[in-house]
């Protein structure tokens, strides 16, 4: 029986492995449908070059700063419990790889190649494992010190703070440090629109993203006998209140509605676990509002050109998880119990300080050493054309 369980546990994560995976596929046809055509090859190409950058950091230096675990020991030894340890590894890095694709979107279409490569490297190796481990692992005693304080420790079941604001606020340090897209703000104080190139790659990525989620957050059980319906259905609630507190305020507009439920769903990982979903649905709600209010504040009223609206999305409504996994999963509103509000705040403020000060350490090294933006030529012509020497659709064949 042993030894079933520990293949079966070794099945369950490999699936949400790759089931968050996929949800690469629509990071990347997010950011495709998202920036204008002469920057689409170069989406498809950033999502997938970070994720194998992220893998080796992840491999050979990240998950042991988190867990202090190495792999650097014998196939032997990595094969015991059926390879569990390596398949929560694999689980586990596909939600470090989605810090890159989230800054990826933010930086979209005027970002240099290779010193976001280094980023990621630095990044998915150190910054983000290192607050994953004091969330995750007990690091520092600071959830011993939350719990003596509070009663409680910061509860993020699936990353709404460890993940997705973490990414989210790390993307605002790199798009301050490397300033807006040419001639998007002007000096007559209008603004240029850039409308997304394609809905339907736009809506494509969103899907895969939204149906990749319910590996996220149900899988974040790590063993097959802690799974959860409650995770799955609160997914769902979070993931249709985005949606449709989205489509009202965002007045039909297509990108709104598709961005809606990624808010909802952002927000949620963290209290999945606790909250009732009548809860989830109000959590999923008030993110989908948080984003349209936020977008539309950020781009015209700030004037912070962040792309895809990568720190409303993940930084924002990841710190709104956060908080409100302290407040819906409270018994009072039908919780299970288990969260205290102030530990909820406390661990999200770490989050927040700590993605800000990574982001600006190293985006702003690299803006000092190697230099963050293409030059204005490169991004009049687009990264398609100046980093990758193609275009998404070659109007003429050249034969060789």
């Amino acid at each position: 029986m042993e030894a079933l369980k520990q293949g079966a546990d070794a099945l369950f994560i490999l699936l949400g492995a790759i089931m968050v995976l996929a949800m690469h596929a629509g990071f990347a046809f997010l950011e495709l449908g998202t920036v204008r055509k002469k920057n689409q090859v170069n989406a498809l190409v950033k999502i997938l070059v970070d994720f194998s950058m992220s893998s080796v950091a992840y491999f050979v230096v990240g998950y042991g700063v988190a867990y202090g675990a190495s792999f650097m020991v014998g196939a032997e030894t990595l094969a015991e419990k059926n390879g569990y340890e390596l398949v929560k590894f694999f689980f586990l890095l596909t939600f470090a790889a989605a810090i890159p694709a989230i800054i990826s979107g933010g930086i979209a279409e005027r970002a240099k190649f290779w010193p976001q490569l280094i980023a990621t490297a630095i990044i998915v190796g150190f910054i983000y494992p290192f607050y994953e481990g004091i969330a995750w692992n007990q690091h520092f005693g600071f959830q011993a010190w939350l719990k003596a304080v509070t009663g409680d420790e910061f509860h993020d079941f699936a990353g709404s703070v460890v993940v997705h604001a973490v990414g989210g606020w790390i993307a605002l340090a790199a798009v301050l440090l490397l300033g807006a897209r040419s001639n998007r703000y002007r000096k007559d104080g209008a603004i240029s629109a850039h409308p997304p190139s394609s809905i339907p790659f736009l809506a494509l990525g969103a899907w895969i993203l939204m149906v990749g989620w319910f590996g996220f957050n149900v899988m974040s059980a790590q063993t097959l006998d802690k799974i959860s319906g409650l995770v799955a259905v609160n997914s769902l609630m979070a993931m249709v209140g985005g949606t449709l507190v989205a489509l009202l305020l965002g007045k039909n507009d297509p990108g709104f509605v598709h961005n809606g439920p990624l808010a909802g769903l952002v927000a949620v990982c963290a209290g999945s676990d606790v909250m009732h979903p009548m809860g989830a649905l109000v959590v999923g709600g008030v993110a989908g509002a948080i984003f349209v209010i936020m977008f539309t504040l950020t781009q015209n009223k700030w004037r912070i050109d962040d792309v895809l609206g990568v720190w409303p999305l993940h930084g924002v409504c990841g710190a709104w998880g956060g908080i409100a996994a302290g407040i819906f999963g409270s018994t009072a509103l039908g919780g299970l119990g288990g969260v205290n509000l102030y530990a909820q705040i406390a661990g999200t403020a770490l989050g927040v300080c700590w993605a800000l000060f990574g982001g600006f350490l190293v985006y702003g090294l690299l803006k000092i050493t190697l230099g963050l933006r293409m030059s204005q030529e490169e991004e009049f012509d687009g990264a398609d054309l100046s980093i990758h020497k193609t275009s998404g659709t070659p109007e003429h064949e050249t034969s060789w």
